[in-house]
């Protein structure tokens, strides 16, 4: 699996090289940012006190959420993924870290002219007939304005953050020593929190090249825009006339963010639609694409006002390889159509997700005791939190090891069950007739493979 799409010819941004010093004084910079963020709420929570009321779990989200923004885009990376999952963390924290998806402090209005002005040869006011100095929106890796074409295009022009790769190195590097440390539990060793930081990496190194981004777009676009998830999704034009590897230039679409659910109802779109698109375009694009969108936090989903789904930021992108999707064609067969769990948990170690898979029977009925009843049961009724307690107690008894490509989709799906939670709390996906004919379509093509296997 990659993190990034296929281009290679050299020209992608690396994360910098790190100096033993460099590291050590990132690791004290971090450690004392994490101590003020303490200090910060013990204060509170003795004056709280002396008033009468009792710790907050407000305040401990919003100290948590302020530490991550002083310490940067690599960390605030982090927070959008707690952000978009409030399955798997509180909703008091996922609330509080939502402002990190595209409203992180901008940088400095010369230092970014400076960027653009370096990578197209003149100022943004010389080559736009607008450009609005202003951001529309400020992520970790980059900030996003308005501008217009000389032929009054509307356009958005995304600028990387000045002298990012320097900032997220280091982080990274840190990082990866705590990934090794964690693979000490044995949570850390099921998530394999080396590899998720590997990914991580990487995905972030495939974000500081825009044309790389550019491609990716362009590619799963390509793989949806035939069949019958066409019509349903959109992703930007890009302008390559104003692109470069730190400057994107798009289409200006006017749209609302998936999660904003009052706007999204107000606007007379249909929540269960929305949700199975989604749902639909991620299955078509991993399983007969190979490419996938790798981030789909709530800043990168949006609805026209056709209620078509648009996606933006292709900085994070998974790919299957052929031998992989069959095996995943096959394990989603065994678990929701057959309900044979035993032959999934063969499919699970072929993924080489299990180390120690015991009797395939035994891990069969384990894995049936988690996933049985996920095909009746309510989103609104779901909890997530009891399904992970329950996987990594499968997990433990298993050594299972999540494959690294898995590790990606997971989180994709947390981010589709927050959206499905938001505007579909009573749909049953699996109870869909298109969902099922879907799934239907999926068997055909695993009994296929299956007889053509050797």
């Amino acid at each position: 699996m990659t993190i990034h799409s296929s281009v290679d010819d050299g020209r992608r941004a690396r994360l910098a090289p790190v100096s033993p010093f460099d590291e050590i004084t990132r690791f004290g910079m971090t450690g004392a940012h994490a101590a003020a963020g303490v200090g910060r709420y013990l204060l509170h929570t003795v004056t709280d006190a002396f008033d009468g009321r009792g710790p907050s779990k407000q305040r401990a989200a919003h100290e948590v959420r302020t530490t991550f923004e002083h310490l940067g885009p690599t960390y605030v990376k982090l927070g959008q993924l707690i952000a978009s999952s409030p399955g798997v963390f509180t909703e008091t924290l996922s609330g509080e870290f939502e402002s990190l998806l595209d409203r992180v402090s901008p940088a400095d209005e010369t230092a970014i002219r400076e960027v653009f002005t370096t990578e197209l040869g003149r100022p943004p006011e010389q080559v736009f007939a607008t450009f609005d100095p202003v951001p529309i929106a400020s992520a970790s890796i980059a900030q996003v304005h308005t501008a217009t074409l000389a032929d009054g295009t509307r356009v958005v022009v995304k600028i990387q953050r000045p002298g990012i790769a320097e900032r997220l190195a280091p982080d990274v590097a840190i990082l990866e020593r705590l990934a090794g440390l964690a693979e000490i539990s044995e949570y850390g060793r099921m998530l394999s929190a080396r590899h998720v930081v590997e990914d991580f990496a990487s995905g972030l190194d495939g974000e500081l090249d825009f044309r790389t981004e550019a491609d990716a777009m362009a590619e799963w676009y390509d793989c949806l825009r035939d069949g019958p998830f066409g019509s349903r999704v959109r992703v930007p034009r890009v302008h390559t006339d104003y692109t470069t590897a730190r400057v994107l230039t798009m289409e200006r679409i006017d749209a609302i963010r998936i999660d904003d659910a009052d706007a999204v109802r107000a606007a007379g779109h249909d929540g269960v639609a929305l949700c199975r698109n989604l749902l639909l375009s991620l299955l078509e694009s991993a399983f007969h694409g190979g490419l996938f969108h790798g981030d789909l936090h709530a800043g990168n989903v949006l609805v026209d006002d056709q209620g078509r789904l648009v996606l933006l930021d292709f900085g994070i992108v998974g790919r299957f390889t052929p031998r992989t999707r069959r095996i995943l064609r096959q394990l989603v067969v065994d678990l929701i159509v057959r309900n044979d769990y035993e032959a999934a948990g063969r499919g699970i170690f072929l993924l080489g997700a299990v180390h120690n898979p015991g009797s395939s029977a035994a891990g069969g009925a384990d894995i049936k005791k988690v996933t049985a009843p996920l095909s009746s049961t309510e989103m609104a009724a779901m909890s997530y939190t009891d399904l992970g307690r329950q996987l990594a107690a499968v997990a433990k008894a298993h050594d299972a090891r999540l494959p690294r490509e898995l590790v990606l989709v997971g989180k994709q799906l947390l981010y589709v069950e927050k959206y499905m939670k938001l505007l579909a709390p009573r749909w049953k996906a699996m109870s869909d007739p298109e969902i099922y004919g879907y799934m239907a379509g999926i068997l055909k093509e695993a009994e296929r493979d299956r007889r053509r296997a050797p």
